[in-house]
């Protein structure tokens, strides 16, 4: 397999006297040998100078050869789920801004140079494609409520400046694909990047873009129940890792719920009848009150550990210069 670091093509003009910024188009993609090569075309036709990498997750069809036929440059990933190709890719591919976005064939790629100039013009590090559906059904309705929801979660914990948070097509800064620690395995790294983003403060924008029906005979991936709690899942985790003091701080208070409503009516009674007749519920809510004071303990100090994280992830951060910068 090639391990070999990767060097984007040419695009844009950087800031006075500097070079060319090289522009990156990374698509995952697994069994798309449907629409692969329109992609690939697409994009090469939208961004010309930059280089597209098809990152191919062990598709079974077509997918390789079509993809080298439309013009790409393939790479495999061999673990399985997107959050690896992602990752891979971005420790593979060497420039200045990367577009990422899907390998279906339901993205436009008219937005993306756009989407290029704002990141560089605005010194953004994430530009992200809100998805505006143009056929009848839109896309699934599963799919549209989960979105919804998580992202409303992730908004509540993190900070409301997204609306589309598993949305597949991005335009990032290099300062933010070097220093973005991807740990996700499958299309829960939607919600890592945007988390990640939203936590180190980092300039973002949202820009609209056409979202259309896959082409006939291709499948979505993306199970809506199955990957929809995978991605929960992460919300949860994120926000344990992120703001453990919230995190446990309400674990806490609700430990400390349960324990006052079991063992108040044991105090009334003892203060009626200087009698305890129901010891094992008055051992229960005691131990139930102190898990939830060792819970707020926990948080207080995991709170200190996840700050001393933020600031190395910010320093990493900072150590790569925005595109274009004049400075």
């Amino acid at each position: 397999m090639d391990t070999s670091v990767e060097q984007a093509g040419t695009l844009l003009p950087g800031a006075a006297g500097s070079a060319e910024l090289r522009v990156a188009v990374l698509i995952p993609c697994h069994n798309e040998a449907i629409a692969i090569a329109t992609v690939v075309a697409d994009f090469r036709a939208a961004l010309p100078g930059a280089r597209v990498f098809v990152y191919d997750n062990n598709s079974t069809d077509a997918t390789v050869a079509a993809a080298q036929a439309a013009g790409a440059v393939v790479r495999r990933e061999m673990l399985q789920g997107k959050g690896y190709v992602i990752r891979r890719a971005f420790a593979d591919v060497e420039a200045d801004v990367y577009v990422l976005v899907d390998g279906d064939d339901t993205y436009d790629a008219a937005a993306a140079p756009g989407m290029v100039r704002r990141l560089v013009e605005e010194q953004l590090d994430m530009v992200t494609a809100t998805r505006i559906a143009d056929w009848p059904a839109g896309y699934r309705r599963g799919h549209r409520f989960g979105n919804r929801l998580l992202t409303r979660l992730v908004s509540y914990t993190f900070g409301s400046r997204v609306t589309d948070m598993l949305s597949g097509y991005r335009v990032f800064s290099r300062r933010f694909v070097k220093s973005f620690p991807a740990l996700s395995a499958g299309f829960e790294i939607e919600t890592e990047v945007t988390v990640h983003a939203l936590e180190l403060a980092m300039p973002v924008a949202e820009v609209a873009a056409r979202y259309r029906d896959r082409p006939a005979g291709s499948r979505s991936k993306l199970h809506t129940v199955s990957d929809g709690l995978r991605i929960l899942r992460t919300i949860l985790v994120l926000v344990k890792q992120e703001r453990p003091l919230q995190f446990f701080a309400l674990a806490g208070l609700l430990l400390l719920a349960a324990g006052v409503a079991l063992g108040v009516p044991v105090i009334v009674e003892f203060l009626h009848t200087g009698l305890v007749p129901r010891l094992p519920t008055a051992v229960l809510a005691t131990g139930l009150v102190l898990l939830s004071f060792l819970s707020f303990s926990c948080g207080l100090i995991l709170e200190s550990v996840a700050r001393g994280r933020k600031e190395m992830k910010r320093l990493a951060y900072l150590a790569i210069p925005a595109p274009a910068a004049p400075y």
